[in-house]
C-alpha cells in the first residue's frame, strides 16, 4: 500500500488519540510529511522500537505499540503457550500511556501483566521479570534520545533484552498482523478487576533495593566520610532510588539539581540527556561550582546508565569517561576484594569488546579471568546466565561497557545507574578516607599502567546510499586490512563477521565464538587499537580508537595521528 493510502487509511481508523487526529489533519496536503510518516514502518530488533512519537507507520504512537504488542503475545503463547509479562515506563511523553496500551493487549490474550503505577527504572523492569518469573518484560523507554522520541524495548524471560533470535521471531508475528483489525484488546479496568493486570507492590522495589544493597564492597565506609554529592536525574526515573539508596549507605548531603528533579519528557534544560555529553550535565557542573561537592551523578532517563564528574586538583570539575569510570570501579572492587580475601575462585569480569583494554591489565595483576563479549549490555547478562546454569553465578563480580553502563551482581540482567551510583559513592567515600579524590585514583592507574585514551568518534551517512556506502566501506576495510596504522604494526584482526581472529606475526588464525557482528578490530603494536563498527541504530560508521602513550598529552598525539589514518583508510 502507498503512502497516501495508508495515511487515508489512518485518518479514518486512528481515533483513539486525539493528538494523532490532530496531527493527521494538519499534514492533510503535505505529500512530504505523509511520506515521512508512511514510507516505511518501525522495525522491531533487538533494541525493541524507538522512533519519534506521532502518526504513522514509521512514528511512535499507540497503534504501532499496539501492533508490537500483539505480536510479542503471539510470541508468548506460541513458545510458552501461556505467560507474564512486566512492564513499566520512564519520563518520555506518553510513555505511561503505552504501558497502559501494551497492557490491554497482553491481558486479551489472556496474558497475565505486571505494570508498575509510576515510572521506574530500566533495571527494575528487568528485576520484576525475574522476580515475577514473567516469559517477557517491556520498558517504554527512548533512554537518551532526544524529547520528540520515545521506544519500547522487550525482555526475555532471563531478564535481559531480547537476543537476535526472539527478537526476529517477534517481528515476523509483528508482519503479519493488520495495525488496525488484528490486535486483541481488554478493558483496563476490568482486566485489573479480574486480576489479568496487576499493580506491583511497593515491597517489590524494597527487595530491588535489597539486591542493590547487598553489592557493597565495604558496608559502612561512607560513615563519617562527610562525602558531599550533587546529583541530577536528567528529569528521569533515577530520583527516588538513587537517592533512597545514597541514604541508606550514610550519604546524607546529597544536593538534588532542582530544574532536573522532577520527571519531564521535555527535557528542557537538556535537549539530548546523555550523561556521556558534556552539555547534558551543565546544570549539574553549574551546582557544582556554587556546593563544591566531592562529586557529581547524572542518571539518564531510565536511570541504566550514570555519568560523573569529580573535583580536580585545581578546584574545578573533571567530566570521568564510561571507560574510567568502569576502570576505577573494577580496580576497587577487585583491589578490596583482594585484601579482605573475598574475592571467589577463579573471579569474572566482563566488557565490550570496544570497551578499555586498560582492563587487561587490572584482571591480569588480580588473577581475574576476562570475558570479552559484542556491544550490547545483554551479551553482558548472556555471560551471567551462562555461570548461572552451572551454579557459577558468584564468580561474576562486574560487567561495564564504555558507554556508561555498569552491573555489579546478578539480580539484574542489565546495566543499573542504581548500583553504579552506590557504588561510585563507596568508592568516593573510601578514598576520600585515605585522603585522595577520584582524580587522584585515575591518574595513580594510569601511572601503572599507562595513559589509555579511549575515543569513539562517528560518521554520518543519511539518504538511501547512506546505509550502501557504510557497507562499502567495512568490504574494503575487511578486503584490504593495513599493515600499519600510523605507523603502528596490525598485530591481530579480529573480523566479527567473518568470526576470524588472525595474528599477523604467526598467521594463525582462530575462531571467534561470539555472535556474528560486521565489526573489524586491529590491534597494534603497543596495545594501541583501532575497531569499525556500524553503528546498530543509526546510520553511522563508529571508529572506536585506543591510543596508550606515557602522559595524557602523549595518547592524544597518538590518537590524532590514529584517527587520520583511520579516516583515510574508510576514504573520509
Amino acid at each position: 500500500m502507498d503512502e497516501k493510502k495508508l495515511y487515508e487509511l489512518w485518518l479514518e481508523n486512528a481515533t483513539d488519540d486525539k493528538d494523532l487526529i490532530a496531527e493527521l489533519e494538519s499534514i492533510k496536503n503535505n505529500e512530504s510529511e505523509i511520506y515521512d510518516r508512511f514510507y516505511t514502518a518501525l522495525k522491531f530488533g533487538t533494541a525493541g522500537l524507538r522512533g519519534i512519537i506521532g502518526a504513522g507507520t514509521n512514528r511512535m504512537n499507540v497503534y504501532v505499540v499496539r501492533q508490537a504488542t500483539q505480536g510479542l503475545a503471539n510470541y508468548v503463547l506460541n513458545k510458552y503457550g501461556k505467560g507474564a509479562v512486566a512492564i513499566s515506563h520512564d519520563s518520555r511523553i506518553k510513555a505511561d500511556l503505552f504501558m497502559i496500551e501494551s497492557a490491554r493487549v497482553l491481558a486479551a490474550n489472556g496474558i497475565k501483566v505486571y505494570i508498575t503505577s509510576e515510572l521506574q527504572p530500566t533495571p527494575v523492569l528487568s528485576y520484576l521479570v525475574r522476580y515475577f518469573k514473567c516469559q517477557a518484560g517491556i520498558m517504554v523507554t527512548a533512554s537518551h534520545n532526544p524529547a520528540a522520541y520515545n521506544g519500547y524495548k522487550a525482555y526475555g524471560e532471563d531478564g535481559c533484552q531480547m537476543t537476535d533470535n526472539a527478537a526476529a521471531a517477534v517481528y515476523d508475528e509483528i508482519q503479519k498482523l493488520d495495525i488496525f483489525n488484528d490486535v486483541k484488546l481488554a478493558d483496563f479496568d476490568e482486566a485489573l478487576a479480574s486480576g489479568m493486570i496487576e499493580y506491583v507492590d511497593d515491597s517489590v522495589y524494597d527487595s530491588y533495593l535489597e539486591k542493590v544493597m547487598e553489592q557493597q564492597v565495604n558496608p559502612g565506609i561512607c560513615e563519617g566520610a562527610d562525602l558531599k554529592v550533587v546529583y541530577t536525574p536528567l528529569n528521569g526515573t533515577g530520583n527516588k532510588l538513587v537517592r533512597k539508596v545514597l541514604d541508606k549507605i550514610g550519604v546524607k548531603d546529597v544536593i538534588v539539581v532542582k530544574e532536573q528533579e522532577m520527571p519531564d519528557g521535555n527535557f528542557t534544560t537538556c535537549p539530548y540527556p546523555n550523561p556521556e555529553i558534556k552539555e547534558a550535565l551543565a546544570k549539574g557542573l553549574e551546582l557544582c561550582e556554587k556546593e563544591q561537592p566531592d562529586l557529581l551523578l547524572a542518571t539518564d532517563p531510565d536511570a541504566d546508565r550514570v555519568g560523573i564528574a569529580v573535583k580536580d586538583y585545581d578546584g574545578s570539575y573533571r567530566l570521568i569517561t564510561g571507560n574510567e569510570d568502569g576502570v576505577m570501579l573494577t580496580n576497587y572492587i577487585l583491589s578490596c576484594k583482594k585484601a579482605a580475601g573475598t574475592l571467589p575462585e577463579d573471579p569474572v569480569v566482563v566488557k565490550t569488546i570496544v570497551t578499555t583494554k586498560l582492563i587487561n591489565k587490572l584482571c591480569e595483576k588480580y588473577g581475574c579471568e576476562l570475558k570479552n563479549v559484542l556491544t550490547g549490555f545483554k551479551y553482558i547478562g548472556e555471560v551471567i546466565l551462562n555461570l548461572e546454569k552451572k551454579n557459577e553465578e558468584n564468580r561474576y563480580l562486574f560487567g561495564f561497557e564504555e558507554s556508561y553502563g555498569y552491573l555489579s551482581g546478578t539480580y539484574v540482567r542489565d546495566k543499573d545507574a542504581v548500583v553504579a551510583s552506590m557504588l561510585v559513592a563507596e568508592m568516593a567515600a573510601y578514598y576520600k578516607k585515605q585522603g585522595k579524590s577520584l582524580a587522584e585514583v585515575i591518574d595513580g592507574l594510569y601511572e601503572e599502567f599507562g595513559y589509555y585514551l579511549n575515543k569513539t568518534y562517528a560518521f554520518q551517512f543519511d539518504g538511501a546510499t547512506g546505509m550502501q556506502k557504510m557497507m562499502d566501506m567495512m568490504t574494503s576495510v575487511r578486503e584490504n586490512v593495513p599493515a600499519e596504522i600510523d605507523g603502528y604494526k596490525v598485530v591481530k584482526v579480529s573480523d566479527y563477521q567473518l568470526k576470524k581472529e588472525t595474528d599477523i606475526l604467526t598467521g594463525e588464525t582462530t575462531d571467534l565464538t561470539l555472535p556474528t557482528s560486521n565489526v573489524i578490530a586491529l590491534n597494534l603494536e603497543g596495545d594501541n587499537a583501532v575497531i569499525f563498527r556500524p553503528s546498530g541504530t543509526e546510520p553511522k560508521i563508529k571508529l572506536y580508537i585506543t591510543a596508550v602513550g606515557t602522559t595524557k598529552e602523549n595518547a592524544a598525539e597518538v590518537c590524532e595521528g590514529l584517527l587520520g589514518s583511520a579516516k583515510e583508510i574508510l576514504g573520509l
